[in-house]
């Protein structure tokens, strides 16, 4: 009995639709699920874009052959963009009859063409309209179509629900990410660590680590390149800790050879070998209750990582030439600019060490991707150089701005830092000219600098920009500018008129009353 069948496969729908998988693949099934029990063909199911201007394919019956998957319907165009449009189900009783019919998704051979019907009816989520619903029904079953849309339109309303629900999910996980990105945003300004500068996100992320972990004993392993400050962080998190009375004892495992580095952890008893005149504690000791920090972890020979993971293991150790164990209460922190799973493949690096330490990892994003963080590091650096070198320097110039902010520095932190001691010492007038900084920033590949053309050409460009800088900083003061740049403010006005420099434009506006 056909009304059976019916009944049996609205429940099948519904069985499917309580499943957790997603959207496209549970339409898929369904439409294969009609094909199957109700010997329908060319199952369709068309969705309204976001702006409710065109239908696309959502899901088609598997054993359909759809010529593009890009089609699209415009609202109004067609039987489907009709059904959109009046929110009324379109009954063909024979698609060869109807001049409407576009026939672009499928493409049904013209001889056969008058052997099928079509059913579309719409997809509602209470009164809106999201969509069709449309098969190909064989003449040669001579079905009831009334009785058919009914079916189908029962099966668009259990879809509606689907999507009516997967909307709200994903409408209020979008909600959440927003509000977790907010707080997140508002936590990181919270824990930022008084020795650290940068606002941007991807160092606020690292602010929001520091702060999980640093409440913890847990050992850390902090990546990242080198010269981004990796030992910043590993202070920030002592610091921030219930151990930060206690020692901070920093180690870079990368200077000592494989003996120095044992004897420098471990400590030596006197006579242990030669030279060791005296005993004396390792590092290890020396961090008792505090924390160990071992830079550049990654470059410890094999031998040594062995004993390494003994002491991370059983928190115990022997100082070379000794057999007495020492007990210790250490936590550790590594950090390495290497990539430790090739180097695992590589068989350089234990796993079983890797493990030990790789319990959290903080990630310390290069300063290419933190631009935001180039000029405040880059106003600190000026004040600390300023005060250490007694030379007195106010600011940096627009044109040196831009030069700092288009280098991609491989450097990192360490290289900004250098490039602006550099720039404090051959500095003059209190100003960091753009042709203050070092040579590696002087050929940028920017717009903002002009690195080509005569002699001639590269003064006046010059000549402009500083001029451009001082009127900035004067906020369209002449008089000021001129002093600031050495001149009379009779040669800065004539240079101005030269170079076609518009000064009212850094003026501040007047005060309306």
């Amino acid at each position: 009995m056909r009304y059976i069948r019916q009944i049996e496969t609205l429940l099948l729908v519904s069985e499917m639709l309580a499943t957790n998988s997603g959207q496209k693949e549970i339409l898929t099934e369904i439409l294969n699920l009609l094909e199957k029990h109700l010997s329908y063909l060319r199952g369709t199911i068309l969705l309204l874009s976001k702006d409710g201007s065109v239908l696309t394919i959502e899901a088609v019956n598997a054993t359909s052959t759809v010529v593009d998957k890009d089609i699209l319907y415009m609202r109004g165009e067609g039987i489907v963009g009709q059904v959109v449009a009046t929110g009324v189900p379109s009954i063909i009783p024979d698609i060869s009859d109807e001049p409407q019919f576009r026939d672009r998704i499928h493409r049904r051979k013209k001889e056969a063409s008058g052997d099928f019907g079509f059913i579309c009816v719409p997809i509602k989520i209470e009164n809106e309209i999201v969509g069709t619903l449309s098969i190909d029904v064989p003449c040669s079953l001579h079905l009831n179509l009334k009785d058919e849309t009914k079916v189908l339109t029962i099966v668009s309303s259990m879809i509606a629900n689907d999507v009516k629900m997967r909307r709200a999910s994903k409408l209020e996980r979008d909600v959440l990410e927003g509000e977790i990105l907010r707080l997140r945003d508002a936590l990181g300004d919270s824990f930022k660590p008084e020795n650290m500068i940068g606002n941007s996100k991807a160092i606020r992320d690292v602010y929001l680590k520091i702060n999980m972990v640093s409440r913890t004993n847990t050992t850390v392993l902090i990546r990242g390149e080198s010269g981004t400050g990796k030992e910043l962080i590993a202070s920030a998190i002592h610091y921030g800790s219930p151990r930060a009375r206690n020692n901070f004892i920093k180690v870079n495992c990368a200077a000592l050879n494989e003996n120095l580095l044992e004897s420098e952890l471990f400590g030596h008893e006197k006579g242990s070998f030669t030279g060791a005149l005296t005993t004396r504690i390792g590092r290890i000791e020396e961090a008792e209750g505090g924390t160990l920090f071992l830079d550049e972890i990654g470059e410890i020979s094999q031998s040594m990582q062995v004993k390494l993971l003994r002491f991370l293991q059983e928190k115990e150790f022997e100082r070379v030439g000794s057999n007495r164990t020492i007990k210790s209460d250490v936590r550790i922190i590594a950090a390495t600019n290497r990539n430790l799973e090739e180097a695992i493949k590589n068989m350089s690096f234990r796993s079983d060490l890797y493990y030990r330490i790789n319990v959290f990892s903080v990630f310390v994003p290069p300063l290419r991707e933190r631009k935001e963080d180039i000029l405040p590091l880059s106003n600190h650096f000026v004040e600390k150089f300023s005060k250490k070198l007694s030379i007195p320097v106010r600011r940096i110039s627009t044109m040196a701005i831009n030069m700092l902010m288009h280098y991609h520095w491989p450097g990192n932190i360490r290289e900004l830092e250098n490039c602006i001691e550099h720039a404090v010492i051959v500095s003059h007038g209190g100003v960091i000219h753009g042709y203050d900084l070092p040579a590696t920033l002087q050929m940028p590949n920017t717009k903002d600098i002009k690195s080509t053309g005569n002699l001639k050409k590269r003064v006046a460009a010059l000549e402009r920009d500083s001029i451009i800088d001082a009127l900035k900083h004067a906020h369209g003061n002449i008089n000021v500018a001129s002093k600031e740049l050495g001149y009379t403010s009779r040669m800065i006005r004539y240079k101005i008129d030269k170079l076609k420099i518009d000064y009212r434009s850094f003026m501040e506006p007047a005060e309306v009353l």
